[in-house]
């Protein structure tokens, strides 16, 4: 690989989960571009059934805290964006595709945050039904609207090298 590929690169390999943030707000506009990066990801057949949750009040953001594993990093975090799928807009009304949909959204709302000097860590919801319902039942969502995941955003409180893990063991040619 050459060494011009490695720095394009770093963008990916560069994003890591950050769980300790510093103090400070993160601007409107920063939003609006994780925002748009997110709502670019690929989406089967075209359907885009993401929403997104903003959450910067800290109440909220500290009863998200005791429902999520590892949900305490709320407490230090600018903000979170709670990511969901709306099943009756998703590619014929599958929750795989809605899944599918929404991971691509989050993947690059994860390098957006990376590239803007932001933090963030992916935090679960989908499949876990108990944080399901806590999520539904703070954010009053539809029924038919599924919370997937929970990102928290700041600005990081902490640096991590650069992580690329290449597994020849997970690559077949042409066959298992």
């Amino acid at each position: 690989m050459s060494s011009q590929l490695d720095e394009k690169l770093m963008v990916i390999f560069g994003r890591r989960s950050v769980r300790v943030y510093s103090p400070g707000e993160v601007d409107e506009g920063v939003v609006q571009k994780l925002l748009a990066a997110a709502m670019a990801a690929p989406s089967a057949s075209g359907k885009n059934p993401w929403h997104f949750v903003v959450v910067r009040n800290r109440e909220t953001l500290s009863r998200m805290s005791g429902t999520l594993a590892y949900g305490e990093i709320l407490g230090t975090a600018a903000l979170a964006i709670v990511v969901c799928g709306d099943l009756e807009v998703a590619h014929d009304n599958q929750l795989s595709y809605l899944l599918q949909d929404c991971s691509a959204a989050i993947e690059n709302l994860l390098l957006c945050a990376h590239i803007l000097g932001l933090g963030a860590c992916w935090l679960g919801v989908h499949p876990r039904v108990e944080r399901i319902k806590k999520i539904k039942e703070v954010f009053f969502l539809p029924p038919a609207v599924i919370p997937v995941a929970c990102i928290s955003l700041g600005y990081p409180g902490e640096s991590k090298e650069p992580h690329a893990v290449y597994n020849p063991n997970c690559v077949h040619s042409e066959s298992w």
